[in-house]
């Protein structure tokens, strides 16, 4: 994979790293966020058929090794909702 590239953990396209949504384990905290901080980070894209397989699945715990909190599902599903009315 060329540097700057990422894969989503949904459907395993890889694209650059600004196509894609990050969802960070910090570390030493464990606590899981959006967008900012260092750790263990998963990639997404910022799609409706990625993000509803991403919960179902609980691809973001496997691949963060933790538990994800309900509050980031809906901050994404904020996300997706806003940037489709902006569109």
């Amino acid at each position: 994979m060329k540097p700057n590239y990422r894969r989503c953990i949904s459907c395993r396209r890889v694209a650059p790293k600004e196509a894609f949504w990050r969802i960070v384990r910090v570390y030493p905290s464990r606590q899981v966020q959006l967008d900012q901080g260092m750790g263990r980070s998963a990639y997404l894209c910022p799609n409706a058929s990625c993000l509803t397989l991403a919960s179902k699945k609980n691809r973001l715990g496997r691949g963060l090794k933790t538990s994800i909190p309900e509050r980031i599902y809906q901050q994404l599903w904020k996300r997706l909702e806003k940037s489709v009315l902006d569109t």
